[in-house]
C-alpha cells in the first residue's frame, strides 16, 4: 500500500500537466500528528504568479469534499480549513488533506496522522521448543487500536550480565504481536524480556518478564502414536507412542495426556493420569465404534528443574475401532483399584472358578489371563452387568 506522501505525489504528478509545476501551493502544517479529538487549521498558500484567487479553491479529506463552512479566505492567495474533533485516521499511512483549484486540479496536500499514543503491552508470554529457541507473544495495551502505525520491539538480556538484544523475526497478520528468537540462548541463566511500543505520539514499555528457558520448555508432540484392539475385547483399545525425538538426548521426565472422541462427535474426553508411561489402555469404550485418539507431552524435570514445562500440541489424530458387540460401558484408562461393588465380586468369583480349570497355580495369573477370561465370558453369553472402572483393577493378583 502506498503511503500518504506517495499518494499525494502521484496525484500531483497526474493533475499538474496543465499547470506545468507541481509546487503550485504550499500546505501548512505538513503531515501533522494529532491526538483523537483534536482540532486542526490548515492553510493553502498559492503561488502569486498563478493568477488564482483563494475564494475559488476547495478542500477534500480522503477524496470527500469538505463543507464550505469549514473554509476561510485569509487573503487572495490563502485559503484555510478548520477541522474539529478529529477521528482516528482511517488508514495507518495517514489521511489525505488536499487543496483543489476550481476545476478540480490538485494544488497541494498534506497527510494527517490522527490517533493515540500506545499503552504498555500486556500478557507477554514465552515458550521454548525443545530448549533450542524462544518464541514470545503479547497483546497491545488498552483498546489496542492506535489508528497510526505503532512499532513493537521485543528486547531481552541476561538478568545479571550481558548486553541488551532485539528480536528480529516478527510475525505478521494475526501473529503480528509475536517474535521468534531462533538460536544462541543460555539454558542456566534467567532472561529479562520486555516489549516496547512506539509511534509518533509517544511510547510505552511492558512490565519486565523474568524467565529461565528450562521453565518454559515445550516439545514436539509424541511421535508414532498407534492405537489398536485388545484381542477380542469389545470395550477396549490400547494406545502406544514414542517420546518426542528431539528430547531423547536431554535428561528429562515427561508426563502425557490422552484425549479421544467418537468418530461422529466433536467432544473430546481427556485422560489426565497417564503419568510418564508411553502406553495406555482405554477401557469402557463403545463396541463397534471408531475412535480418534491424540496424545500430548509436558516435559518435567529438565536438567533438574522442578517446574513443569508447557504442554505440547496434540499429535495428529489416530483412528481405530473397537470390535462389535452389544456391550456398552463408560470410558477409563488403566482404572485404579479400591472401587469394588457387588457386580465386580460376582465376576471375580466366576473368574477364579475359570482359573482353576484353565491355569496351574498362581504363577499363571496375569492381565493376559484375565483378558482371556473376559473373551471366554463374552463368548459364553453369560449375563453380566456394567463393571465400570473396576474391570482392570487386578493386574497382579499374587
Amino acid at each position: 500500500m502506498l503511503c500518504c506522501g506517495a499518494v499525494l505525489l502521484l496525484l500531483l504528478l497526474l493533475h499538474s500537466q496543465s499547470l506545468f509545476k507541481v509546487d503550485v501551493a504550499v500546505i501548512s502544517p505538513q503531515d501533522p500528528v494529532l491526538c483523537i479529538g483534536s482540532s486542526l487549521t490548515a492553510t493553502c498558500t498559492l503561488r502569486p504568479e498563478l493568477g488564482l484567487h483563494a475564494s475559488t479553491l476547495y478542500w477534500t479529506l480522503n477524496g470527500m469534499r469538505l463543507p464550505s463552512s469549514t473554509f476561510s479566505v485569509a487573503s487572495s492567495d490563502v485559503l484555510s480549513v478548520t477541522l474539529h474533533n478529529l477521528n482516528g485516521s482511517q488508514q495507518q499511512s495517514g489521511d489525505n488533506l488536499v487543496c483543489h483549484g476550481a476545476d478540480g486540479h490538485i494544488l497541494g496536500g498534506s497527510c494527517l496522522y490522527v490517533g493515540m499514543p500506545p499503552e504498555k503491552p500486556v500478557n507477554l508470554t514465552c515458550w521454548s521448543r525443545n530448549t533450542k529457541d524462544l518464541s514470545c507473544k503479547w497483546s497491545p495495551g488498552g483498546p489496542g487500536e492506535t489508528h497510526i502505525r505503532t512499532k513493537y520491539t521485543l528486547k531481552y538480556k541476561l538478568r545479571w550480565y550481558g548486553r541488551e538484544k532485539e528480536c528480529e523475526n516478527y510475525g505478521s497478520g494475526k501473529q503480528r504481536y509475536s517474535c521468534y528468537i531462533p538460536r544462541n540462548l543460555a539454558l542456566f541463566t534467567p532472561y529479562e524480556i520486555w516489549v516496547e511500543a512506539t509511534n509518533q505520539l509517544g511510547s510505552a514499555t511492558s512490565d519486565i518478564t523474568t524467565l529461565d528457558i528450562l521453565d518454559v520448555v515445550t516439545t514436539d508432540p509424541p511421535a508414532n502414536v498407534q492405537v489398536g484392539r485388545v484381542g477380542d475385547l469389545d470395550d477396549q483399545l490400547t494406545v502406544r507412542w514414542a517420546s518426542p525425538p528431539e528430547l531423547k538426548d536431554i535428561l528429562f521426565q515427561a508426563k502425557y495426556q490422552i484425549r479421544y472422541r467418537l468418530e461422529d462427535s466433536t467432544e473430546w474426553k481427556v485422560v489426565d493420569d497417564v503419568g510418564n508411561q508411553t502406553s495406555c489402555r482405554l477401557a469402557g469404550l463403545q463396541p463397534g465404534t471408531v475412535y480418534f485418539v491424540q496424545v500430548r507431552c509436558n516435559p518435567v524435570g529438565i536438567y533438574g528443574s522442578r517446574k513443569a514445562g508447557i504442554w505440547s500440541d496434540w499429535s495428529h489424530p489416530t483412528a481405530a475401532s473397537t470390535p462389535s458387540s452389544e456391550r456398552l460401558q463408560s470410558g477409563s484408562c488403566d482404572p485404579k483399584p479400591g472401587e469394588q461393588n457387588s457386580t465386580l465380586r460376582r465376576e471375580l468369583k466366576q473368574f477364579f472358578g475359570w482359573v482353576r480349570k484353565h491355569a496351574y497355580g498362581c504363577s499363571g495369573m496375569s492381565i493376559k489371563l484375565y483378558d482371556q477370561w473376559r473373551v471366554w465370558l463374552q463368548k459364553s453369553h453369560r449375563t453380566r452387568n456394567q463393571v465400570g472402572k473396576q474391570n482392570l483393577s487386578f493386574h497382579y493378583l499374587c
